[in-house]
């Protein structure tokens, strides 16, 4: 088996990292080129960037970004925010995305997902998901930056986009994001038993136990912010501290 990955996320708007908490109350945490190129410098295994103001606001998707952040990247890349269509998709593989991430139009459309997965292949397509408890044990999907909960449950629809193409899972959870509270390991869990495709654990991450406990919990990768971009840590200490307790890491 492969070593899990380490995955810093970039959440971009208007052109800037911004980081908040579910969410909101964004604040400026720096130019995404910049910090694409000093994370991959300390180790990161992938780098995610999110459009996360697209969707609410109705904008196509981070095109731009995605040329400037990918010539100082050599490691791969996955975008989303604003994905629509496969031309939306297209333009960011061409831009150099080597996976497009698909959240709000996949929910309201399912069928993208076969669509991504038929031109560009499942390994490309990656369905992210943003849950928030809605009773104890259960989860929702929320779209539109979390502004809008759907009724719509969490393993239902990731069992469901599996089966559709999507070859991997962005799973964040909206309680724990931003908090620093650590993940949610029974939301991980849950997803872990119901498919068998990767998935990437986010939200609530503030040291390398809340990593080693996702990855414990079924998750194949890990997602870190705030941690991050506020200074408290780099990708290579997180992943020694790993490493000295037992987990295995990519060098």
């Amino acid at each position: 088996m492969l070593a899990p990955r380490l995955i810093p996320c970039l959440d971009v708007k208007d052109g800037r990292v911004v980081k908040g908490v579910r969410f909101q109350d964004l604040r400026d945490a720096g130019d995404p080129v910049l910090r694409a190129s000093a994370y991959q410098d300390q180790g990161a295994d992938e780098i995610v960037i999110l459009d996360v103001s697209a969707t609410p606001e109705g904008r196509g998707h981070a095109v731009d970004t995605t040329l400037m952040v990918r010539q100082v990247l050599s490691i791969p890349l996955t975008v989303g925010g604003g994905v629509r269509g496969v031309d939306d998709a297209r333009s960011l593989l061409e831009a150099g995305a080597d996976k497009v991430s698909v959240n709000t139009a996949a929910v309201k459309r399912p069928a993208l997902l076969a669509e991504l997965a038929g031109r560009f292949g499942s390994q490309c397509t990656v369905l992210a998901v943003d849950a928030a408890e809605s009773s104890p044990g259960r989860w929702e999907v929320v779209v539109n930056g979390g502004r809008t909960r759907t009724g719509i449950d969490v393993e239902a629809w990731v069992a469901e986009a599996a089966l559709l193409g999507a070859g991997e899972i962005l799973l964040t959870s909206w309680d724990r994001d931003g908090t620093r509270s650590g993940y949610d390991l029974d939301l991980i869990a849950a997803v872990a038993s119901v498919v068998t495709v990767p998935i990437i654990a986010s939200g609530g991450a503030d040291n390398a136990g809340h990593l080693h406990d996702a990855l414990a919990a079924g998750a194949t990768a890990v997602l870190a912010a705030s941690i991050l971009h506020d200074g408290d840590t780099t990708v290579g200490s997180l992943k020694d501290e790993l490493l000295a307790n037992g987990t295995r890491v990519r060098p």
